[in-house]
Formats: C-alpha cells, sequence, structure tokens
C-alpha cells in the first residue's frame, strides 16, 4: 500500500479501482468542463500570510453549522450515485463522518435509502438533500421519511431544475439503468475487486426511489421516470412550501447570484450553500469561490453562508473559511477516498482535510478556527473578487 498523504494519491487509486463510466461521473462537468476546472485552480492564486513567533498549542478546528456542532467547519455534500463509487457508499461515508463528529449529507440520488444509511449509523442524525420533482406527492413523502429518520436538516438543491449535459456520462452510457456497451463490459473485467464488492450487496439502485413511487419497482421503469421528473417550474413558492413542510432547519444549495443570495435570506432559510453544482451545470459560470466573497458582503449578516467545490485540502477549507465561510462542503475528495478503500479512504480524507487544516490555521498565526478572517491572506489574490 503506497503512503497516502494528500487527496490526490486517493484519486489516482480511485481512477483504478472504480469502473470508467462511475468514476467518470463523480470527476467530470459539463460541456468544456472549464467551471469543473476554475472550482479548483481559483484556490490557487489565494495566498496566506505566514506569521511566525506566535504561539501554536492548543489549536481547535471546533465550530458549528447552523447551530449543530462540529470537529471542523466541513460537512460531506451530497453526491449522486455515491453507492456505484463502492458498494454500500453512502453508509460507508455517513459512518466516518460520525467518527469525525462532522455532518454527512444524504443526496435524494442515493443508492443506500434515508433508512438504510439511519438503520446502519444507529439513526445518528445526518442531513438530507432534496431534488424538487413533478410528483409533489412523492416529494411529501420524501420529505416525511427524512423527518422518521430524524435528519436533523435539510439541504433544497436549487441549481438542477434541468440537467447540463455532461459529455463523458453520455459517451459512457451512463443511465439508469447503465447501458452496458463492449466497451464498459471491458472495463468492468478490470475491476474484479468492485465487481465482488457489488455482487455481495442488495443495495444497486436507487433506493430512495424504487418502491417508493407508484410504477416504479425496478432500475427498467426507474429510468422513464426520472427522465421526466425533474421539475423545470421550480420557483422560491416552492422554497416557502418545502420549508414549511419541512419545518426543521433548511438550507438552500446551489446560490451564485447575489440576487438569488437576498431571495434565500426573504425565504428564511436557515443557511445557503455558495455553489455551482461541482461545475456539472452551467458551463462558463465562475468557481464557488469567486463567487464567495461578493454572497458573503452583500448577505453574511443576515444568513449564514456555507461553500461548495474545488476543496482538496485543508488548506482550500481555511481559504474559504477567511473569505467569509461559516461551512464547506466536499463531494469528489470524499468519493476519491471511498472508490480507492472504501470507509477507510474517507476516514483519510478527513484526517487529511483536518491535519493540513490546523497547520496552516498555525502557520498564519490562528490557533483557533474562529478567529479565521480575511486578515490572513495577502490582500491582493483575493481582494479584487469582491
Amino acid at each position: 500500500m503506497p503512503v497516502i498523504t494528500t487527496i490526490e494519491d486517493l484519486r489516482r487509486i480511485a481512477k483504478r479501482r472504480v469502473p470508467r463510466m462511475f468514476y467518470d461521473y463523480a470527476d467530470s462537468g459539463s460541456w468544456t468542463e472549464s467551471t469543473y476546472r476554475a472550482n479548483e485552480d481559483d484556490f490557487k492564486g489565494i495566498k496566506f500570510r505566514q506569521r511566525v513567533a506566535v504561539n501554536m498549542e492548543n489549536r481547535n478546528t471546533a465550530s458549528s453549522m447552523i447551530g449543530q456542532a462540529v470537529s471542523m467547519p466541513v460537512a460531506i455534500a451530497p453526491t449522486g450515485l455515491t453507492g456505484m463509487q463502492h458498494a454500500d457508499g453512502e453508509i460507508l461515508a455517513a459512518k466516518s463522518a460520525k467518527k469525525f463528529g462532522i455532518p454527512f449529507t444524504l443526496s435524494t440520488m442515493s443508492i443506500c435509502s434515508i433508512e438504510d444509511v439511519a438503520k446502519e449509523t444507529d439513526h445518528h442524525p445526518f442531513w438530507f438533500q432534496l431534488y424538487v420533482m413533478r410528483d409533489r406527492d412523492f416529494i411529501e413523502r420524501l420529505i416525511d421519511r427524512a423527518k422518521q429518520a430524524n435528519c436533523s436538516a435539510l439541504v433544497l438543491t436549487l441549481d438542477l431544475q434541468i440537467l447540463g449535459q455532461r459529455h463523458k456520462d453520455l459517451k459512457n452510457g451512463l443511465s439508469a439503468p447503465p447501458k452496458l456497451t463492449l466497451s464498459s463490459i471491458m472495463n468492468l473485467m478490470t475491476k474484479p475487486s468492485w465487481c465482488f464488492e457489488m455482487l455481495n450487496t442488495s443495495r444497486r439502485q436507487f433506493g430512495n426511489i424504487v418502491g417508493h413511487v407508484k410504477g416504479v419497482e425496478d432500475m427498467g421503469s426507474l429510468s422513464s421516470w426520472t427522465a421526466q421528473q425533474f421539475d423545470p417550474r421550480l420557483n422560491w413558492d416552492d422554497v416557502e412550501w418545502i420549508k414549511k413542510r419541512w419545518g426543521g432547519p433548511l438550507i438552500l444549495k446551489g446560490i451564485q447570484d447575489v440576487e438569488d443570495a437576498k431571495l434565500a435570506v426573504n425565504s428564511g432559510a436557515n443557511a445557503l450553500i455558495v455553489s455551482n453544482h461541482g461545475g456539472r451545470q452551467l458551463d462558463g459560470a465562475e468557481s464557488s469561490i469567486k463567487a464567495l466573497p461578493k454572497i458573503v458582503q452583500a448577505v453574511g449578516q443576515d444568513i449564514e453562508v456555507h461553500m461548495d467545490g474545488g476543496i482538496r485540502s485543508g488548506q482550500d477549507v481555511l481559504k474559504a473559511l477567511a473569505l467569509g465561510a461559516k461551512g464547506t462542503y466536499i463531494g469528489r475528495s470524499m468519493l476519491y477516498g471511498l472508490g480507492a478503500m472504501g470507509e477507510h479512504g474517507v476516514d483519510k480524507v478527513l484526517e487529511i482535510i483536518h491535519n493540513e487544516l490546523a497547520l496552516s490555521m498555525a502557520f498564519c498565526g490562528r490557533t483557533q478556527v474562529k478567529d479565521v478572517d480575511a486578515s490572513i491572506l495577502l490582500p491582493g489574490s483575493f481582494s479584487p473578487w469582491v
């Protein structure tokens, strides 16, 4: 086993281990993938101010997100098809998050169901991410199932009313069920450990949907249902309806524009997530880290602002916090660890990010994450964005 010191180490292992169609689903963007690349690249231009002769003992990364205590201001982002990166992937990632003391967010499009995750994590509170479908009765039942599972927050995604065109998914035949071609079959034959694990689990379909929608009893019938269910009519009146139905902490995901951020404040949500869906929707949109400062400046006193997109290290987390985020999310980084080494891989991701966050914070003259602000950054490296 190689010595693993970075998220990139885990990405390379995952690429070797996970079938191409599922690896590419996790590690790609829409169209030219310019926004997907910018999410990661724009962090690199932000520079720290290194400080010396500062007492670096007793470093503490503990914080809170929407009033819930966290060991560091990082949550696992909702990611679809997580259980196809590794068998029972959502359960494994949730267990890792529980051990580490951070939130895990389960996607509507997960392989393991809400009930599966609740049962296998001893009903430990986790967050649930909601996509709004045309079938509002199903959405009402889905919200009620999240309540029954004691989910402690609802994350409502606003930026997937329609799907961005993802060229790799189209070329790989990724669908529900996947279209098996000679190429994809040959690729599966090179992934024996993944195939063995998938054969030894019963969780191989969208657990939140199959069996919970009339007429959708298997992956075959799911395909036609999902093709017409994402609702392009989603609007702020729907947000109000969902907030009332849910009745608990609500986080709005997919905010990139100041005007939308102000509408999020008016909706009464508890937090918003600055996010462009990992560069998988509107290619050519600006990176999340570039959008973050102006949104914090506009609404940061009125709503808790979180950030998602491009985080590959604890230093990236620290930069987002310095620019005003009160919480951050890791999606691809978690998937790399999961695909590479299962639950132990997610553990490793969280260890790497925590260690890098604590060390980099100290080098910048801070020992408490609550004291991190823009003064730890070189002004010229980010101020033009505001």
